[in-house]
């Protein structure tokens, strides 16, 4: 009797990993649509079954990276709605409606540590903070034009400042992405110099327009949704080009 219980809990146990190693499948376009529409960043292995090249590796990705929901779709019919005919895992984003695909047939192998790259290299969220990773992402994006937040991790209204931005993003998907910056971080006090500005000066709000390399600050004050948003479609409509750049001193007449 306890022979049959020991061997009913091991095989118990046995299915229960499998089951928690699955990844959700999606079985049609209006699965993978609601799927993507979930999140602000998702990820999907277009790949024939489990036993496919990668599979076993996005399943341990998907453990790392729990910031992001993981699925497959077996079915070629719908990997042709996404412009896709080999095995390929993508990344879908939300701040700047992007895919971002990752051939398997391009690579001979797939290892873990290079899809966790992959994820968090392009996971550029509505409000994405800056470092070295991200950077990558964010200046790879077909989007250009950043508003970014500049303030101190450790002060009181750093989350509060983060969650109005977050809220506001939206409004500008696929025209600005927007990037928190911590000036706390040595490393990020280039970028606040470029803007001609020091971790006391914080928080501050800027925009920078990697097209033409121009850069503003919002001026001082209240950082309110109101003013933020207005500085955003003043830049939409061009009128900043009519105003001062950051951190540039004014020529003056010798």
């Amino acid at each position: 009797m306890l022979i049959i219980l020991f061997l009913s809990l091991l095989v118990s146990s046995v299915v229960g990993t499998e089951k928690d190693s699955a990844l959700p499948r999606l079985s049609d376009t209006k699965a993978v649509e609601a799927f993507i529409d979930s999140a602000e960043v998702v990820v999907i292995g277009f790949l024939e079954g489990e036993e496919s090249h990668g599979y076993q590796e996005l399943v341990a990705a998907a453990k790392r990276v729990d910031s992001v929901s993981f699925a497959i779709v077996t079915e070629k019919e719908v990997w042709a709605y996404y412009s896709l005919s080999s095995g390929t895992i993508t990344l879908f984003r939300k701040a700047d409606n992007h895919q971002e695909n990752l051939s398997l047939d391009d690579a001979k192998k797939v290892e873990t540590d290079g899809l966790v790259n992959f994820i968090t290299i392009n996971e550029v969220r509505y409000i994405t903070e800056y470092n070295q990773v991200t950077a990558v992402g964010l200046f790879n994006s077909g989007v250009k034009v950043h508003l970014l937040l500049f303030a101190n991790r450790e002060s009181k209204e750093y989350t509060k400042l983060k969650e109005r931005l977050a809220a506001l993003a939206p409004q500008f998907t696929s025209k600005l992405l927007f990037v928190l910056i911590n000036g706390a971080v040595k490393s990020n006090s280039r970028s606040l110099g470029y803007f001609g500005l020091k971790s006391k000066d914080l928080p501050r709000v800027g925009l920078y327009d990697g097209d033409s390399d121009m850069k503003w600050l919002l001026p001082e004050g209240k950082i309110s949704t109101e003013r933020v948003q207005e500085f955003c479609q003043s830049f939409l409509r061009g009128e900043l080009k009519e105003v001062p750049q950051a951190g540039v001193e004014p020529k003056t007449e010798l």
